[in-house]
C-alpha cells in the first residue's frame, strides 16, 4: 500500500459503529490504493465465490482506504478525482473480483446525486459521512412492476415536514453492508425522490435472499421498508436530475463498464496463467508446451483483442464525461452517452466472450469445480443483464444516422 495520506483520518459517530478512514489526496493515490486492494482481493476471490463468503472483510478495506469518498468535491474535503480515474478504480477491482466491485456502484451514483442536488447543508453532512468510510448503499428497483421505472414506493409527507417510506425494494446490491441506504420512492407529486435512511432505522429490513447464479456475494437481497420516518431535510429532488442535461446515467453506466472490462481482462490472466502452467500441449502441435501451441497462440489473440478494445472505449468515455462535465449542454451530454453507451456494450460482449473462451483455451481440467473458474462466466454472465445492449446500440444507431440525442432516463 502507498504511504499514509499526510492529511488525518475522519471519523464517524453515526448512524452505526465509528468508522475510520483515510482521506485520499488525489488520482494518482486512488490509483495506488485500487491497485494494491486489488491483488489483495483477488487472492480469495475464488473461495468467497464458492461458499457465498459475504466480503465483510473487503469491504471493510475498501471503505478504511478511503477509494469510496475519491468523488467526494475538493471542497468538501475529497479528491474529486476525474472520471477517468474512476473507471479505472473500478476496472482494477473488477479484475479482481466482479462481485465486489459491483457493491460500490450505486454508492457512487448516490454520491453524485448528492452533488447535484444536495442542499449546503445536506451535502456538508453527508459528504462528511463518506469521507468517514460510510457507505451508501441502493433501494432503487422493484420486482413485480412493469418495468424498470414503474417505482411504487412511497414517501408521503407529513404535517410537520418530515416523511413517511414505504415499499418493497428488490435487487439492492450492497445494503447488507451499508451505513446509508439511498431509497428511490414516488413523493406525493408523483415524482422520483431519494430518501436517505439509515441501514439499521426503525421499519428497515435487509433481507439476504440473492440466490443469483453469479455475482454471488454481491449481497443483492430485498429491502422492505414499513413506515421509515425520514426527515425532510434526508430527501433529495432525484426528478431534477432528467431535467436538463445530465452525466449521471452515463456516469452509472461507464461503472458496470468497467465492472465488465475488468473481468474481460481477469478471466484472459487467469487463462494465461493457466496455460503457462497447467495445460498440456495437444500432441499433433509437436510443441513442447501449450503456450507453444501455434493454434492457441492464435486463439489467444483474440480475446486479448476484445479486451484491448473494451480498455480503450473505456478510457474514450471517461475522457468525453470529464469533457462534457467542463462545458454541459445537450450536445456534450448527448456524446458522451453514445461513448458511453458504446464502451458498455463492448466491455458486456469481451466479459461473456473471453470468459466462456477460458475454458476453450485452457481446456478439459480448467472445468474443475473445484478450481471454480467458471465464477468469471457466471458473473460476467449476470451483471451483463443489468440492461439490455441492444437498446444502446439503438440508440448509438440513431444518433450516428440523424443525430437524434440519447433519452434522459438515466440508464445511458
Amino acid at each position: 500500500m502507498p504511504a499514509a495520506n499526510p492529511r488525518p483520518p475522519v471519523t464517524a459517530t453515526a448512524p452505526g459503529p465509528p468508522t475510520t478512514a483515510q482521506v485520499i489526496a488525489d488520482d494518482a493515490e486512488a490509483l495506488a490504493v485500487a491497485a494494491a486492494l486489488a491483488e489483495e482481493f483477488r487472492a480469495g476471490a475464488a473461495a468467497r465465490d464458492a461458499e457465498r463468503g459475504l466480503p465483510t472483510r473487503e469491504v471493510e478495506r475498501l471503505s478504511a482506504s478511503g477509494l469510496l469518498a475519491v468523488t467526494v468535491p475538493a471542497e468538501h474535503g475529497g479528491a474529486d478525482v476525474r472520471t477517468e480515474t474512476l473507471a479505472e478504480v473500478f476496472r482494477l477491482l473488477g479484475s479482481a473480483d466482479a462481485s465486489l466491485a459491483q457493491i460500490p456502484q450505486s454508492h457512487f451514483a448516490y454520491v453524485n446525486v448528492v452533488r447535484l442536488h444536495g442542499t449546503p447543508a445536506q451535502r456538508e453532512f453527508l459528504f462528511g459521512e463518506v469521507l468517514a468510510g460510510r457507505r451508501l448503499g441502493n433501494a432503487q428497483s422493484e420486482a413485480g412492476t412493469k418495468h424498470v421505472q414503474d417505482i411504487r414506493t412511497r414517501l408521503r409527507r407529513r404535517p410537520d415536514g418530515s416523511y413517511v417510506l414505504d415499499g418493497v425494494k428488490s435487487y439492492c446490491t450492497g445494503a447488507l453492508f451499508a451505513d446509508w441506504i439511498p431509497v428511490l420512492a414516488r413523493a406525493d407529486d408523483d415524482r422520483p425522490h431519494v430518501a436517505y435512511v439509515p441501514r439499521h432505522a426503525p421499519g428497515v429490513t435487509v433481507v439476504d435472499d440473492w440466490d443469483g447464479m453469479g455475482q454471488r456475494t454481491t449481497a443483492s437481497g430485498t429491502v422492505r421498508l414499513a413506515g421509515v420516518a425520514v426527515p425532510a431535510d434526508r430527501v433529495l429532488p432525484h426528478h431534477r436530475t432528467l431535467e436538463g442535461p445530465q452525466l449521471h446515467g452515463a456516469l452509472a453506466q461507464l461503472l458496470h463498464a468497467a465492472i465488465d472490462t475488468g473481468l474481460a481482462a481477469g478471466a484472459l490472466a487467469e487463462a494465461v496463467a493457466f496455460v503457462r502452467t497447467k495445460s498440456r500441449s495437444w500432441f499433433e502441435s509437436g510443441a513442447e508446451t501449450a503456450a507453444e501451441d501455434p493454434l492457441l497462440i492464435q486463439r489467444f489473440g483474440e480475446p486479448a483483442l476484445q479486451v484491448r478494445t473494451a480498455e480503450a472505449l473505456l478510457k474514450e468515455a471517461a475522457r468525453g464525461v470529464d469533457a462534457a462535465r467542463a462545458r454541459l449542454t445537450d450536445d456534450t451530454a448527448a456524446e458522451a452517452s453514445v461513448a458511453v453507451a458504446a464502451a458498455k456494450v463492448r466491455a458486456a460482449q469481451a466479459a461473456v466472450e473471453v470468459s466462456s473462451a477460458l475454458f476453450e483455451v485452457a481446456g478439459t481440467r480448467s472445468a474443475l469445480a473445484s478450481l471454480n473458474l467458471h465464477r468469471h462466466w457466471r458473473d460476467a454472465r449476470t451483471h451483463t443483464l443489468h440492461d439490455p445492449a441492444r437498446w444502446k446500440i439503438r440508440h448509438i444507431g440513431r444518433y450516428v444516422l440523424d443525430g437524434t440525442r440519447p433519452p434522459r432516463h438515466g440508464l445511458l
